[in-house]
């Protein structure tokens, strides 16, 4: 089993002027303590289940370019990009810059979007749920358009794509891979099976009811359900250790192959390096 780092909070001690040094310290460390992926959420404001929405907040894709020149291993990636928020012609190459620029270490997290308060707040686009969950279904073809070898037009329902050309092409083979979040079954689930390499699901008591929804999914569009990364989004608290390790070897059994989540004191640093001592080679045994 794999761990990764989800960066979740910007608000530190040193304030903005040295976010950028904490942001480099931060994802040095989850390097160097074997953290796989770091990732950041595709918000604007900050998220009331982590903090007052006034909080500080960095675009996701410009903090992601920050650290790939500030890292050399770990996989980047937001957790997860919501679909309306860029149009998926300038989404796929912003991916693919990521992944030239990383040397071969983006993904592309992607999903519906939810967050309705900040698309107002911001004047961003945000439709019915219904054509969301159309317009990422567009937006996974588009993308995967442009990372072969089809250079033509796309018509959709919702998106017309006059050529898709894409110069430079992505490092990653065949694509970047893609990761789609969210757990639910008819819809979200239903695209993991047909579109990506890896699930997002949380650690809740229906995680195996999910992952059964998604074998069942894999076979309705012919997939192969080993060939899809289950991953599961949880908190990494570090106070405990042994008590981590349980939980993540629950996961283990059912199948999880990665397990992704925000460490509390993050811009600590000692927390990471608490876990890269008792946690991570510990999941990697499992």
């Amino acid at each position: 089993m794999k761990i990764g780092l989800h960066i979740a909070d910007f608000t530190y001690p040193s304030g903005p002027a040295g976010l950028a040094d904490d942001l480099s310290r931060i994802a040095v460390a989850a390097e160097e303590e074997g953290f796989a992926r770091v990732s950041v959420m595709d918000h604007v404001w900050q998220i009331r289940p982590v903090g007052p929405i006034e909080n500080d907040m960095l675009e996701a894709y410009t903090t992601l370019g920050y650290l790939a020149a500030r890292t050399e291993k770990v996989d980047l990636l937001t957790w997860v990009t919501g679909v309306t928020y860029r149009e998926p012609g300038l989404l796929a190459k912003l991916v693919t810059t990521l992944d030239v620029l990383s040397k071969g270490r983006a993904w592309l997290g992607i999903g519906a979007a939810w967050n309705d308060e900040e698309s107002a707040g911001l004047g961003l686009f945000f439709p019915p749920t219904a054509e969301r969950f159309e317009r990422l279904e567009e937006t996974l073809q588009i993308c995967l358009q442009m990372w072969g070898q089809d250079e033509g037009a796309f018509e959709g329902k919702h998106y017309t794509l006059g050529r898709t050309m894409n110069v430079p092409q992505a490092l990653s083979r065949p694509h970047p891979p893609i990761l789609i979040g969210g757990g639910g079954e008819k819809k979200t689930l239903r695209l993991v099976a047909q579109y990506a390499q890896a699930c997002n699901l949380f650690g809740g008591p229906d995680l195996e009811r999910k992952l059964d929804v998604l074998r069942l999914r894999c076979d309705e569009v012919g997939r192969d359900y080993d060939d899809i990364e289950k991953t599961v989004m949880a908190p990494l608290d570090p106070s405990d250790p042994k008590a981590l390790v349980e939980q993540l070897q629950g996961f283990a059994k059912l199948g999880v192959e990665h397990v992704h989540g925000w460490v509390p004191g993050v811009s600590e640093i000692e927390p990471l390096r608490v876990l890269g001592r008792e946690v991570i080679p510990a999941a990697a045994q499992m």
